[in-house]
């Protein structure tokens, strides 16, 4: 792993930003996982600013969601596709076919989860993950559990990550009880990861994932085992080099 601190919240998004702007100035049709959640908003500001600059084009890219709510439609505003719409593809080049987001409104939810894997195989590796991570150490909506899945699965939502979104619903008993995610072996297949953490509360976490025993427990921690992830933090976090 790679971290690198920073000083607040809008140098991050910035780095974050000009990470995910090279990979695709580098490969015009790389692949990008993408995440949501309030981690990610402020980097892709930037990146819509760097784009209304004429400074990169999406034309070619290519991404591919981590999760999606299950039951919850697309037009509701925190739907991820919603989301990503919003703060992300209606303000660039994009085209609309290449953008992957799991259906959670799926008459099948088990089928589906079976396509997006192959959808996402057969596109090749994802060029760069970005991730997030909640307060648990999970990571797209991968939780805490005794043994994690491998691919694209429907996971039930634990009561505290449902707690840490009901921010952005009206009440709890808005937020979803289950999601359709990205399994553990399918994130990990990414050809690189860029890990955003942002907050003070999030540093127990980070230094869990970052130098804690490798478990299932802090789902974020199997990152350790990964050849080429890069976090990115404002927490006062050290890494102690020694996997």
């Amino acid at each position: 792993m790679i971290l690198h601190k920073f000083k607040n919240q809008a140098d991050l998004d910035r780095a974050a930003a000009d990470l995910i702007i090279s990979v695709v100035r580098a490969k015009p049709n790389a692949v990008l996982g993408m995440a949501t959640g309030g981690t990610p908003v402020g980097l892709y500001n930037e990146i819509v600013k760097t784009y209304k600059q004429g400074l990169v084009s999406f034309k070619e890219a290519k991404t591919f969601n981590l999760d999606e709510y299950v039951g919850l439609p697309v037009t509701h505003p925190e739907s991820y596709r919603a989301f990503m719409q919003r703060n992300l593809f209606d303000h660039i080049d994009i085209k609309a076919e290449n953008t992957h987001v799991p259906n959670g409104n799926a008459s099948n939810v088990d089928a589906e989860c079976r396509r997006y894997d192959e959808m996402m195989y057969q596109q090749g590796p994802v060029d760069l993950q970005l991730l997030g991570i909640g307060h648990n150490g999970h990571i797209g909506f991968n939780e805490p559990d005794t043994q994690l899945s491998r691919f694209t699965y429907q996971v039930t939502l634990k009561q505290e990550t449902r707690e840490a979104n009901k921010r952005f619903f009206n009440s709890i008993d808005d937020v979803p009880t289950h999601a359709v995610t990205m399994g553990m072996g399918s994130i990990m297949q990414a050809k690189a990861i860029l890990l955003v953490v942002k907050g003070a509360e999030k540093a127990e976490i980070l230094d869990r994932t970052l130098n804690g025993p490798i478990t299932t427990q802090v789902p974020a921690s199997l990152l350790q085992t990964h050849p080429r992830v890069i976090v990115m933090t404002d927490c006062d976090v050290e890494y102690k080099v020694s996997h």
